[in-house]
């Protein structure tokens, strides 16, 4: 019986996951190909949530929370190869798995809809749990070695050919902006992140940030921030750095209303304030797919 109760939370997890491979290619065939790949890359699972996490006073166990190492890669309809192979790396944040963000978000419809010439990636962080822990992309070479998987993938799905990675951008919600901290500071692939985009997530880490954006400041990074999702103190806090700095950072400031196409386009530095609530900083306005509009990435077409 004993025996029992340890494998039973593991071959959940196992069914779950082929479930989920099943179901969600189907749910978004009509979009382009959904790949759910198993990935030893992945952020889980991890030595340092072998033996679970606690938060406050519940104990998120690893078998549950920390054992799946599912990524979904999404393909567009219109995507065409080219000699290098443009990404979007979408991190979810708390309480999260694969499929409640990519439906509760719209992420894959506003991609679509961005007409971009790239790949969608969104790997399976610390599952339905309070906990901001990137895993394995937050060592030392870890997003390195994930982006390396990630391609062999797609060329043995016949999606690509070519070996050449082109730009990234990593997109974070809430949460997410941990792993992303992580990935510019040490993943391994600092010059192919060609933008950074915080989603009502920027909690903490300005230095991993700023040095990342101060090396590269041709970059582009965007910052949403809100009233009450925890963010406004410490976004307040890099625009005053930024201002310090000699000479100082120039950058744009302005309320989610009256944010245009063009400020998006024409400036590098930006920090947008919404009042939307902190999960609809992503998709109410559709602002993945205009920041996508926006970026360095090429149209399809």
């Amino acid at each position: 019986m004993k025996n029992v109760k340890i494998l039973l939370p593991l071959l959940l997890s196992c069914l779950a996951g082929q479930m989920l491979a099943q179901s969600l290619p189907e749910q978004y065939a009509q979009y382009g190909k959904l790949i759910i790949a198993k990935l030893d890359s992945a952020p889980f699972p991890h030595p340092d949530r072998a033996q679970g996490h606690k938060y406050h006073d519940e104990f998120y166990d690893a078998a549950k929370h920390y054992s799946d190492n599912s990524v979904a890669i999404f393909v567009p309809k219109g995507f065409h190869p080219a000699e290098k192979v443009d990404f979007v790396v979408h991190f979810h944040g708390w309480r999260h798995h694969i499929e409640n963000t990519l439906a509760e978000y719209n992420l894959i419809p506003q991609f679509v809809d961005s007409g971009r010439n790239a790949i969608l990636i969104v790997p399976q962080g610390a599952k339905d749990t309070p906990d901001s822990f990137g895993g394995k992309l937050e060592d030392e070479g870890g997003f390195a070695r994930f982006m390396a998987d990630v391609m062999e993938t797609l060329r043995k799905q016949g999606v690509i050919t070519t070996s050449g990675l082109g730009s990234i951008i990593l997109s974070g919600h809430s949460g997410g902006y941990q792993v992303i901290s992580s990935i510019v500071d040490k993943g391994g692939l600092s010059e192919n992140v060609k933008e950074v985009w915080l989603l009502d997530a920027l909690y903490a880490r300005r230095e991993q940030f700023m040095g990342w954006f101060t090396k590269f400041p041709e970059r582009r990074f965007i910052d949403i921030y809100t009233l009450h999702g925890g963010t406004k103190e410490e976004t307040e806090a890099l625009m005053q750095w930024a201002k310090e700095q000699h000479p100082p950072l120039t950058f744009i400031q302005k309320n989610e209303p009256d944010i245009t196409e063009s400020d998006l386009r024409d400036n590098r530095f930006i920090f947008i304030y919404s009042p939307l609530p902190h999960d609809q900083v992503v998709f109410k306005n559709n602002q993945f797919r205009e920041f996508l509009k926006t970026s360095c990435l090429k149209a399809e077409n």
